[in-house]
Parts: structure tokens; C-alpha cells; sequence
């Protein structure tokens, strides 16, 4: 009896456990049946975690992290810009999709067994899905960004009174290559919104060559020079160029004819390296060195005499300076006193009616022809190229054009050009002046190429008086002349 009563009640207790456990898999089951119905626990899209949210919670969680603005720090400013404005979008559908199938990739059953044993697979991270215009994020920074946080770099201008020029201020532009790159990197990222963008340095500017013109001008006036002066510059990186006459306050046509005077020795210096074969003998080292660095006369005669024709040695430089498009600059005699006149030439510069600074029947240049002969030595020392190396055919060297820049890196007589650069600073140049009939000075030319940190540059000036040319008088205009180009070149920063 008491066995029966023993056995009833184990069959009960067994199946209350039965039921147990069958109604606890039921709610388990259900359970599992909610999880499944939406995201599995621990499933992230593009970054925003989304487990256990449905379709319609998982897409206003993403719309949410995606339409925050991104923050674009720019120098001292603060921009958001909304990613609806550039082009940003979701695409919602494709992403949603991709997670779906990892929730109904496992079948059902085996699912819910794993479910139970607590080793549901750890679901794979949904990548962004998303289309950014780079078009409209481009066009966005050039036309809002740029036009008004852009700080644009001022030139420096001219100090009144001086030859000397302010300091510009320096600007800086954003570097909108990089921008796009910032931004797209922001755009697609659920946290990371804040950009801190790139600029571009940029110095302050060179003046325009107008604001020179009227420093050099001014200069002029200031210095009450009452003769006729013209100033040729060039820019040997730009090939930019500034010539100008000016006549007691009055500006005159450029290719005014001014005795050469000693600067004809550049020419006689190209001609003579021209019928020179390599290397250069030394007796016409010797003789060159004389006429450049010392500026002396008879070596620039002998050379002529010798190397060139004892009798026709000066035309022959006329010749060659037409070669090269020179129409204004000959010589047409020796340099002896008394030496013949070998040809009476006319120049479209020694025949205006404008200006006449009574300029000697021997030898004749202009600012700007004199400037353009040294140009032609610079390219063909410096590149192997120009105008001597096509014109003259291989009659002048490369190694020669930089022996012809050595001779007249050794002019070096403290004054005119040279006088207004800074000490050491590298100068190539030839000056010019002589004592006329009457026992004074009235043309006084230099021409020189400039080496300097900011650019490399001709500067040729030529003045003339009728009456006296003071040397003292147009030394200082020279300098400060000589002295307003280099600072308008390095002056600036």
C-alpha cells in the first residue's frame, strides 16, 4: 500500500517537471520569437548599434546619428553644414536588407537551440551604405566657405617720403582638396562630426609694377632732377617689364637714344667672346678684365683691333647687335681719341623729335636694348638657351656667357646700381659716363642684372642734363632708384 502511494506521488512530481519544462520552453520559445522578430542582440549598422530594435526603430536610430551636422572648425569660425546640403544619403534599404538576412540566414529550430544554450552567432557589423555628392561639397566650400572666411593677403605699398615699402599681411586660403577628404571621412562616421580644416599660407603680395612706376617717379621728383631719365626693368622669372622716359616731371616714350659711354663694353665684351675659340687665351682674359673691371678704353680697343679688324673692329659690334634685334645700339668708332668716325648711323631712337639728349655719334644705346643684351647673357649662362645661343649658332658658349657674368660681377666701383643694393648682395653690371667737350658730365648709364633672394632682375637707367650732369647729384637718385626696385622685390614679406 504504501509502495502504490510511493509511486503515485513520483509519477506526480515527474509530470509537473514535464510540464515545467514544456511550459518553459514555451516561454522561452516565445521569447525567442519576439528576439527574432526584430535586429539579433548585438548587431551594429554603419556604426549605430540597432540590436534588438525592428526595421522602423533601426532606420530612426540611423537617420538620427547621420543627420547630425557635421562641425567644420575653420581658423577662429565655427560652420555646420547639414549633410542633406552636400549631397549626403542614406540609403536606408540597402543597409536594413543586409541585416535582415543574418536575422532568417540560420534556420528557425536550430536557431532557437542555440538561442537556449546561449550560443547565438555573433552577428556581423552592417557597413555604411550611403551616396555623398562630391560635386555639391566642392561647390558648397568654393561659393559659402571661401568667399567669406578666405583671408586674402594685402600688398605692402610704398612709405611716403621713402624708397622703402610696409610689410603686406599674409593671408591664407582653405586647401579644399583636403577639405573634401575631412568632410566625406565626417560625413560617413556616427560620432566623429567635427572637422578641423586646412589652410594654405599665403605672403603678402608684390605691389602691382604701376605702384613702382609711380615710387620711381616720385623719387624723381622728390630729387628735383630737372634732365631726362629712363629706367628699364625686367623680371627674369615672369619676363614682366617696366620702361619708361621721364622729362622734368613729364613722362616721355620709352627708346630714348643715350651716349653708351663705357656700357657699350657689354656688347664689345659678347662680340669679342664670339670670335674667341675655348678655352679663352689668356692675354684676352687679361685684356677683358682691363675693360670691364677697370673700365679702361685701350683694352677695349686692342681687343677690337685684334681679335676682330684693325680697322672695322667697332662695326662689326653694330652687326652683331642688329643680329640679336638691337636697332638702337652701334659703335661706330674706336675709342682713341681721335679715332675716326667710321659710319654716321641713324636709329629709329636717335631720330625722334621729342627728345634729344645729344647723344655721342660714336656710340648709342637704349635702357631697354642694353637691358635686353644682359637678359640674353643671363638665359645663356644660367639655361644654355636664348637669343646668343639660337642667333650665333653655337659661336658662344654656355661656359663663355658665364665668364662674360664673372667680368661683370667685378665692376664693383661702390656707386650708381650697386650703391643702392645690400652689402654682398650679387650684382653683374657694366656703368658708363664721360667728360664731354665742354669739360662736364651729362650722361651717366648703368645696367645691371640683380641676383636677389625674391627674384632675379635687369634694371638698366640711363640720365642726361643738358647743361651739367652732378655726379654726386645723380649718384643719389641712382641709389635710391636702384634701391626702391630691390626693396619692391624683397621688401614685401
Amino acid at each position: 500500500m504504501s509502495s502504490r502511494k510511493s509511486f503515485s506521488v513520483l509519477r506526480w512530481i515527474s509530470l509537473i517537471l514535464i510540464f515545467g519544462a514544456v511550459l518553459l520552453s514555451i516561454i522561452q520559445l516565445v521569447r525567442y520569437s519576439r528576439v527574432r522578430s526584430n535586429f539579433p542582440p548585438g548587431l551594429v549598422i554603419a556604426g549605430v548599434p540597432v540590436g534588438g530594435l525592428n526595421q522602423t526603430e533601426a532606420a530612426e536610430r540611423l537617420t538620427e546619428a547621420y543627420g547630425v551636422p557635421v562641425e567644420l572648425h575653420y581658423q577662429d569660425a565655427i560652420i555646420q553644414i547639414k549633410p542633406a546640403l552636400v549631397g549626403f544619403s542614406l540609403d536606408m534599404t540597402a543597409m536594413l536588407a543586409a541585416a535582415d538576412l543574418q536575422r532568417i540566414n540560420q534556420p528557425f529550430w536550430e536557431a532557437f537551440w542555440a538561442y537556449l544554450w546561449g550560443n547565438l552567432q555573433q552577428p556581423q557589423e552592417v557597413p555604411l551604405i550611403a551616396t555623398i555628392s562630391e560635386e555639391r561639397l566642392r561647390n558648397y566650400l568654393v561659393t559659402e566657405i571661401t568667399p567669406r572666411y578666405d583671408q586674402l593677403s594685402t600688398p605692402a605699398m610704398p612709405v611716403v617720403g621713402s624708397y622703402t615699402f610696409s610689410s603686406g599681411k599674409p593671408g591664407s586660403t582653405l586647401d579644399i582638396e583636403r577639405a573634401v577628404v575631412l568632410i566625406k571621412d565626417a560625413l560617413r562616421s556616427p560620432s566623429a562630426r567635427i572637422v578641423n580644416l586646412t589652410y594654405n599660407r599665403s605672403a603678402s603680395t608684390r605691389p602691382s609694377y604701376s605702384v613702382l612706376v609711380t615710387m620711381l617717379k616720385q623719387l624723381v621728383d622728390v630729387a628735383q632732377f630737372d634732365g631726362v631719365v629712363e629706367v628699364y626693368l625686367k623680371d627674369l622669372e615672369t619676363g614682366e617689364e617696366v620702361d619708361f622716359g621721364y622729362d622734368n616731371g613729364k613722362d616721355l616714350p620709352s627708346d630714348i637714344a643715350f651716349t653708351a659711354a663705357s656700357t657699350m663694353k657689354i656688347p664689345i665684351m659678347m662680340t669679342i667672346f664670339k670670335r674667341t675659340a675655348e678655352p679663352t687665351p689668356q692675354y684676352i682674359s687679361d685684356q677683358l678684365v682691363s675693360m670691364i673691371r677697370f673700365s679702361e678704353n685701350g683694352p677695349a680697343d686692342k681687343l677690337l683691333q685684334d681679335v676682330v679688324d684693325i680697322n672695322l673692329g667697332p662695326l662689326a659690334v653694330t652687326n652683331d647687335m642688329k643680329a640679336l634685334g638691337l636697332k638702337n645700339t652701334f659703335l661706330a668708332g674706336y675709342f682713341a681719341p681721335g679715332a675716326p668716325l667710321l659710319q654716321r648711323i641713324k636709329t629709329p631712337a636717335n631720330s625722334r623729335e621729342d627728345v634729344n639728349t645729344s647723344p655721342d655719334v660714336y656710340n648709342q644705346t637704349t635702357p631697354a636694348e642694353m637691358g635686353s643684351l644682359l637678359n640674353d647673357i643671363y638665359d645663356c649662362s644660367e639655361y644654355g638657351g636664348g637669343a646668343l645661343m639660337a642667333v650665333f649658332n653655337g659661336e658662344v658658349s654656355q661656359a663663355e656667357c658665364k665668364q662674360m657674368v664673372t667680368l661683370l660681377e667685378q665692376d664693383r666701383i661702390g656707386v650708381l646700381i650697386q650703391a643702392g643694393l645690400p652689402d654682398g648682395a650679387r650684382v653683374a653690371h657694366k656703368h658708363g659716363w664721360i667728360t664731354d667737350v665742354d669739360g662736364y658730365i651729362h650722361t651717366i648709364g648703368d645696367s645691371a642684372v640683380v641676383y636677389s633672394p625674391r627674384g632675379d632682375y635687369i634694371l638698366s637707367i640711363f640720365m642726361n642734363h643738358p647743361q651739367q650732369l652732378v655726379f654726386d647729384t645723380a649718384n643719389t637718385l641712382f641709389i635710391k632708384l636702384s634701391s626702391a626696385v630691390y626693396n619692391y622685390y624683397n621688401q614685401y614679406q
